[in-house]
């Protein structure tokens, strides 16, 4: 099977995270649009086992978590009159945990907006930690169960209520409510008010949707496919944490935060995948490489 050059798939993988579709993608690089899917998969792959593996033992001081809106084949609102939707077709909720000093995504999670979900995220970001932290969230009420399912008491735990008016009428496809002011409560622990905030990981929401263009709203270049969706997730996060300077830090998030020396490149994913797809030995040659590598 032809494979392609380590130039070629480092391209594909750069521009896949600078918010490029993938079709445009496929026609930048020359490439089928099969073979940017493929590259995908398998790096959506490689990348959340790297994040399981590398993304340990953070030393925080303040989290904030957030989830963010996208949609698979279609709006749930039309998911009824859509010709041939898939099971899974609908509203897709990407939720993520930040570390406001270093701004390093500490745990994310593909899913619904459902009470499992934030339990799962919470309990993601739990084991991810080495100490106390300060935790904020927005006024979801599934976090409620969640941080305390996961963390008990020893967490200080805030939340920000955001209080929104009518609907604001522009005349557009896109109309969100105005937001009339902000409520601050004091949910476990003892959490200093003045940081109970989310405005660091809504900040990285648009991060998000600049770089991944199925976040994008009102085009075509959604997600068909949830697990595509998930496999570019994760494979944003590892560009995110590892690979782009953060322009505030002048760093990468991961070094900021001390879990990572050196900034990585897009050459450590594609050797990854390599590895995965290695030939593994057959017959009788199979004892004495196992030997060898002993």
């Amino acid at each position: 099977m032809r494979k392609l050059d380590l130039k070629t798939r480092i391209q594909i993988l750069n521009l896949l995270c600078e918010g490029m579709s993938m079709r445009a993608v496929a026609r930048i690089a020359d490439v089928s649009f099969n073979t940017v899917a493929k590259l995908l998969i398998d790096a959506g792959t490689v990348c959340a086992e790297m994040h399981d593996e590398m993304v340990q033992g953070v030393k925080a001081s303040r989290i904030q978590c957030d989830e963010i809106w996208a949609f698979n084949y279609c709006k749930q609102k039309t998911v009824k009159s859509a010709k041939a939707a898939p099971a899974d077709a609908g509203d897709i909720w990407t939720w993520t945990g930040i570390d406001a000093d270093s701004k390093l995504i500490v745990s994310y999670l593909v899913g619904d907006r459902s009470g499992e979900a934030a339990i799962e995220l919470m309990d993601d970001l739990r084991s991810r930690l080495t100490n106390r932290v300060q935790l904020s969230t927005d006024g979801h009420r599934a976090y409620l169960e969640a941080v305390e399912g996961a963390f008990g008491a020893d967490v200080d735990y805030g939340q920000i209520v955001k209080l929104y008016g009518p609907t604001i009428d522009k005349g557009g496809r896109y109309s969100p409510a105005e937001c009339t002011g902000i409520r601050k409560r004091s949910v476990e622990g003892r959490p200093d008010m003045a940081h109970v905030s989310t405005s660091y990981v809504e900040a990285h929401n648009k991060t998000m949707r600049m770089h991944m263009r199925r976040f994008t709203r009102l085009t075509n270049g959604h997600s068909k496919k949830v697990a595509n969706h998930a496999h570019m997730v994760a494979l944003y996060t590892m560009f995110y944490n590892f690979i782009r300077t953060h322009s505030k830090l002048r760093t990468t998030p991961a070094m900021a935060a001390g879990i990572a020396d050196t900034f990585l490149g897009f050459e450590a994913i594609v050797d990854r995948i390599d590895a995965a797809h290695a030939p593994k030995p057959r017959g009788p040659y199979k004892k004495r490489v196992t030997e060898i590598s002993k």
